[in-house]
This record gives C-alpha cells, sequence and structure tokens, in this order.
C-alpha cells in the first residue's frame, strides 16, 4: 500500500475528529496516558502548516503527527504520533516521524527536539534521527508543558517524582551547531 504525506492546511480538518478519538482509544488499549487534544486543538494544528497527515491513494486517513513548541522556541517536539489500526505495521509510523522531523526542522531549526514515550517503537525510530535517551531535566522546565501531562494516568508518579522521572522514556536531538565561515 502507498501512503502520501503532506504538511496539513485546513482541507484536512474533515479528519480531525477521527484521529482525536483513535489518539484516545489508542492510548487506552496500551493503557498509556495521553495529553488529550480536541479536535479544535487539532485543526489549529493543521491550519498552521504544524502538522504531517498520511493518507492513503485513495484519501484514507493513515496517520497523524504535529509539531509544540516551547520555552520560546528553544523546544520544539513531535506530537501526537497515531497511526490507524488498519494500516498499522506497515513503516508508517516511520514515515510520519520522519516527515514531522523535517517539518519541524525547517520550522524551527534551532529548537532542541525532544520526545516523551513509553513505546519501544518511537524510541527506536527518534534514535535513527538522532535523538538520545535524557534526563527530564534536560527537557524544556516549561510549566505548561509539564500540566499537559495532566490527563495522563502516570500523572502522579510524574508529580511524586518532582517532574524528575517518571515510566517515560525522555529523548532529546540536539540540531547541530553552523559553522562560522569568517
Amino acid at each position: 500500500m502507498k501512503f502520501v504525506t503532506e504538511v496539513t492546511s485546513d482541507k484536512h480538518f474533515s479528519y480531525a475528529e477521527e484521529i482525536v478519538e483513535e489518539m484516545e482509544s489508542s492510548a487506552k488499549v496500551r493503557g498509556t496516558g495521553i495529553a488529550k487534544r480536541t479536535p479544535e486543538y487539532i485543526r489549529e494544528k493543521m491550519n498552521s502548516g504544524s502538522a504531517i497527515i498520511a493518507l492513503t491513494e485513495d484519501g484514507d486517513w493513515a496517520g497523524f503527527c504535529y509539531i509544540e513548541t516551547w520555552s520560546d522556541g528553544a523546544y520544539a517536539s513531535n506530537s501526537g504520533l497515531i497511526v490507524s489500526p488498519k494500516y498499522r505495521n506497515m513503516g508508517l509510523a516511520s514515515m510520519i516521524k520522519e516527515a514531522i522531523f523535517n517539518l519541524t526542522r525547517t520550522k524551527y531549526a534551532n529548537a532542541k527536539l525532544f520526545g516523551i514515550t513509553t513505546g519501544l517503537a518511537v524510541m527506536k525510530i527518534n534514535s535513527r534521527l538522532g535523538y538520545y535517551p535524557v534526563t527530564f531535566a534536560e527537557l524544556t522546565q516549561d510549566d505548561e508543558f509539564w500540566s499537559s501531562c495532566q490527563s495522563c494516568v502516570n500523572y502522579p508518579i510524574l508529580q511524586s517524582k518532582g517532574r524528575k522521572n517518571c515510566l517515560c522514556t525522555a529523548m532529546l536531538y540536539i540540531p547541530p551547531k553552523k559553522e562560522n565561515n569568517k
């Protein structure tokens, strides 16, 4: 099966509810937490071109991921990675992560990219993209980011550990420094 990944726009708004529903139901099946998002929030990401959507050749929604920024753009994360169950195990998550990584590097070239996940597959994909495991102290300390963890089943653990660790693995990508060609 062939997929097309593209930067989102308002033409993708019709997929927002299905994406949100699948994010929530997949998290429940895995027994993991997610930062719950509304269809309106997803549409904002789509409209600003801060997301990647994967579609089948027939126009069916197959996968999605969006960009978040923190600490005035010093940090960015690729969040909400989801693949429709009928298109899993086809390499689509890797395609989406690579596309969103490239979009993020284009839009926020100097930002440190980070992610927190409990999924081994995502950890492997991130490693291939150049991320490495770090402590939570190396991530943004922006309170807004950490408050988005409140809908996660593991939030009490995060709080009890003073935001220093949790059941998620933190991963970081630091962009290469530009050569000074004076």
